[in-house]
């Protein structure tokens, strides 16, 4: 026979009713209207794509790349689309800059990213520091310059577009391993600040994504592993992951809008793998 145990008092706060700031019940909320986000890298791959997807849910769309004839191509894709794009012309390693930039934002998309594949002997240590600045500081100044008016309102959205790289390292690449794990612990400072204000922040893991950055990626592994190009997918970049893909830049920007959604209001401090089963090892 089994026993039974009688409950205990439930604590008040377990029972309290939900706010009436959380999300209604049925169907994903996509409609940004009215919303200001800002997304950077977005010229191209992966911040192109959120550009595109943010703007046609309805959001506003700072769009800041320090390529200017990809920013031209991206504010005419997103034409027709219910929100807008704004070009913004900016080099993240002007960090005053781009702080200035997220004031107003209501969502913050940290995606601008550079890659060299390099042994730790040879890499060089001013190409060291600027990954670390684009892709670590960068996101710091963003979030800082951002934060204050998103706690005025109650709301925000930070979505921190890091990597398989920032749960696991790979060979090659200290740069961009340690600055990907830096902008995970970021996120997560984030998201413990931001609770009481209602901002939510996390970070959105892909594996390798059909982009640019990647393709050059095949052409420097190679040379590090002495292989032909045509093995470096399968042998290099694909050999942890259980789906034999590339994940395409429009499978990330999903994941990214469900984070913007009034349905994620309780996502916070977590990284979403997109990672085709890698860190299922």
């Amino acid at each position: 026979m089994s026993a039974s145990i009688a409950p205990g008092p439930v604590p008040a706060q377990a029972v309290a009713p939900r706010p009436a700031t959380g999300p209604a019940a049925g169907s994903v909320t996509l409609d940004l209207s009215g919303r200001t986000a800002l997304v950077t890298g977005a010229a191209g791959g992966i911040g192109r794509a959120c550009a595109l997807r943010l703007a046609a849910a309805g959001a506003r769309v700072r769009a800041v790349d320090r390529a200017a004839e990809g920013l031209d191509t991206l504010t005419e894709a997103a034409r027709d689309l219910p929100g807008a794009v704004e070009p913004t012309l900016l080099d993240l390693t002007d960090l005053d800059a781009a702080e200035a930039s997220a004031a107003g934002a209501d969502i913050l998309v940290n995606n601008a990213g550079l890659q060299l594949v390099r042994p730790l002997q040879d890499f060089p240590p001013d190409v060291f520091h600027t990954v670390l600045t684009v892709m670590l500081e960068a996101p710091f100044r963003l979030i800082r310059g951002a934060l204050p008016e998103m706690y005025a309102r109650g709301w925000g959205r930070i979505v921190n577009i890091s990597s398989v790289h920032g749960l696991r390292a790979s060979p090659f690449k200290s740069a961009y391993v340690a600055a990907k794990h830096g902008l995970e612990g970021l996120s997560k400072t984030a998201a413990l600040e931001g609770a009481p204000h209602g901002v939510t922040s996390n970070c959105v893991n892909p594996g390798y994504v059909r982009t640019p950055l990647v393709e050059r990626q095949i052409a420097d592994q190679a040379a590090a592993h002495g292989i032909p190009a045509g093995q470096v997918l399968a042998d290099v970049l694909l050999r942890d992951s259980a789906l034999k893909r590339l994940i395409e830049p429009e499978e990330v920007a999903e994941a990214v809008l469900f984070l913007c959604t009034p349905q994620a209001s309780f996502v916070t401090g977590t990284s979403l793998a997109l990672d085709g089963g890698w860190t299922a090892h």
